[in-house]
């Protein structure tokens, strides 16, 4: 067997390389750059064997946040479909820990994200190390254990020939659409320095296989024969129809049939909702439309979602007492939720095979006639919402408006990316997508710090589109380093900055749940009551993105923010647009969210509020 002596890190540099996925007879690179902030844990190590055989082939992307590199990738994969990501390396200790909320992102949201952080000595001669945990249980466990239960493949090279088989399997899980999510491989810091005699064919290129596999005959003649008994079927689209490249299947299966179609977050644009039978988002932060057919469905096609509890609107939203669902869904245990029969296939072909066997079955007209009034009575609402007749008691936009006008304002080449806060429920309700990948959600995990760096995640993976980071003052708070390296790469981004001076989607969770104010505004603390209660904190945000590298526009109304909006289109460099909105809120719901207020309490607000909540969980169905 000929090998080549090689260092461990260059070993996996080279392999990565080397490795692609192929559906449909295209192949596609798996691993597409590395993301990554220097330590003394992979310096020396894979630093150096990126510097020495990366090239070209493996670019290096000089991030300035551990998590925000991860979410990068993740964004980077969802736009790619799942059919290629970005690896993530980091140094030993918080450099590694500081990943563990972006594997969870990923894993949650199951998409592909390779996480390569450096770990403590193998060998444990010079232990303990700079940043090493010594644990009392075992000298071998590292902080890096810590993402073990949000990896989807876990793995610590303590011998440089373990890579052998580490890497392939890595790979399988990774372009695997029923496994993948976060892979880490951990590498002590001595060993990626070790040498080795490689087997050269271990370079050579690898094809993994992405099968559009379809669920047994009869499970399809199964589902096909219930179908045809159905007076009043939805479907719930979610993001893996896009993973599936699916959304035109669906949408001929659902004209064919007379199915309308409610979405998820993720599966928002599977289905536009100027088309007849698009109904627009469905459960919690749900349009009037999807929601009461969803109420009064019969039969529930599931396709490509995990069925959370906002989409469920915690297992209030279907109410017929005999509804049915069906799971179309690479994952099996997505598949069965709810007592679905599973039909456990790619959601294309599926679609395409179920369609098939409904050729000559259509839904009832009265379920036609009842879609097309739903559809009517949720455009007066619509409009209320994103244009109130009437202003704010502070005189500052209202967020719907923002997300009315910035809607307006971007085409079917643009994405806007949002991900936490009180903007996803906003615009999942109000968005009317000019195409299936104008909205771009990250809300398995609704983590707040992605909005940023997930947008430059969508231009590295699509640099024709222009990019909107959609985000509130909190999250930019937490996480807005990534305009640094946005203006690094000159890959331009919009950061749309809503600011209210607070966590305002928990402050109105709060109150709303019949709690008083406390701890979610941006306030002084006062020595009077001892609490953050004072006057609100001014901070300039447009002066901080400037001292970043960004241009900064400052928008107060309606007419100012599309100035803005037409001034940032014409710059190539990163932009921010500020934007005071008030606290107050025009938004209303069409469905329950379980969040139980105290059971004991002396405020009087908080017992109203759970007396209706003791009322609302007697909607709760589970269906098994």
């Amino acid at each position: 067997m000929k090998t080549v002596r090689i260092t461990t890190a260059a070993a996996i540099v080279r392999f990565l390389q080397a490795q692609y996925v192929r559906r449909d007879g295209v192949e596609h690179r798996l691993i597409n750059g590395v993301c990554g902030i220097f330590g003394h844990g992979n310096v020396t190590g894979l630093g150096q064997a990126l510097e020495e055989h990366g090239g070209r082939a493996l670019p290096f992307l000089q991030a300035k946040n551990e998590q925000a590199m991860v979410h990068t990738a993740i964004a980077y994969a969802k736009t790619k479909q799942r059919l290629g990501t970005l690896a993530c390396t980091s140094s030993v200790g918080p450099g590694a820990t500081n990943m563990v909320t972006g594997a969870a992102t990923a894993t949650v949201n199951r998409l592909p994200v390779l996480l390569l952080p450096g770990d403590i000595f193998a060998n444990r001669r010079p232990a303990p190390v700079l940043q090493q945990l010594e644990h009392p249980g075992s000298h071998d466990t590292s902080v890096n254990d810590c993402f073990r239960p949000v990896s989807r493949y876990w793995d610590r090279i303590n011998r440089p020939e373990q890579l052998l088989t580490a890497l392939p399997e890595a790979m399988r899980v990774l372009a695997d659409p029923a496994e993948t999510g976060a892979v880490t491989i951990c590498l002590p810091e001595d060993v990626q320095a070790e040498a080795f005699d490689c087997p050269v064919h271990f370079f050579a290129k690898r094809v993994y296989e992405i099968d559009r596999t379809v669920p047994l005959a009869a499970r399809l003649r199964e589902a096909a024969a219930f179908l045809r008994k159905a007076k009043r079927p939805l479907i719930v689209a979610g993001g893996g129809v896009h993973y599936s490249d699916a959304t035109l299947a669906l949408q001929k299966f659902a004209e064919a049939t007379g199915i309308p179609v409610g979405v998820t977050q993720a599966g928002k644009g599977a289905l536009l909702e100027s088309h007849p039978l698009g109904l627009g988002a469905v459960g919690v932060t749900g349009t009037l439309a999807a929601n009461l057919i969803a109420t009064e469905a019969d039969v529930v096609i599931c396709v490509g979602t995990r069925l959370s509890d906002f989409t469920t609107a915690s297992k209030t939203q279907f109410q017929d007492p005999r509804v049915r669902f069906f799971g179309i869904n690479v994952h099996a245990a997505d598949a069965t939720k709810h007592g679905a029969l599973p039909l456990v296939g790619d959601a294309r072909a599926t679609l395409a095979a179920l369609g098939r066997l409904l050729r000559s079955w259509r839904a009832p007209t009265g379920h036609a006639r009842a879609i097309a009034k739903a559809k009517a009575d949720w455009e007066k609402p619509w409009k209320a919402m994103i244009a109130p007749g009437r202003r704010s008691r502070d005189g500052l936009l209202y967020q719907s408006e923002v997300v009315g006008v910035l809607n307006e304002f971007t085409d079917a080449r643009s994405t806007v990316v949002h991900a936490s806060g009180g903007i996803p429920g906003d615009i999942h309700k109000l968005w009317r997508g000019k195409s299936a990948t104008d909205y771009h959600s990250e809300y398995g995990y609704s983590c707040m710090g992605y909005e940023i760096a997930g947008a430059l995640g969508v231009k590295l993976a699509a640099p024709e589109r222009e990019v909107y980071a959609f985000l509130g003052d909190g999250s930019y708070l937490m996480l807005h380093t990534e305009i640094v390296t946005a203006v690094q790469e000159g890959r331009k981004l919009t950061v749309v900055l809503n600011d209210n001076r607070a966590f305002g989607c928990i402050h109105n969770l709060q109150r709303g749940q019949g709690g008083r104010s406390f701890g979610n505004e941006f306030r002084a603390r006062t020595g009077s009551s001892g609490r953050l209660d004072g006057a609100f904190m001014e901070v300039d945000y447009a002066a901080n993105a400037r001292s970043l590298g960004a241009t900064a526009f400052t928008a107060r109304t309606k007419d100012e923010l599309r100035a803005a909006l037409a001034a940032t289109k014409a710059e190539k460099n990163t932009c921010l647009i500020y934007i005071p909105v008030t606290p107050e809120s025009v938004m209303r719901g069409y469905s329950w969210w379980d969040v139980p207020p105290a059971a004991v309490s002396a405020v009087p607000t908080v017992r109203a509020a759970r007396a209706a909540y003791d009322r609302a969980v007697k909607q709760q169905r589970f269906h098994y």
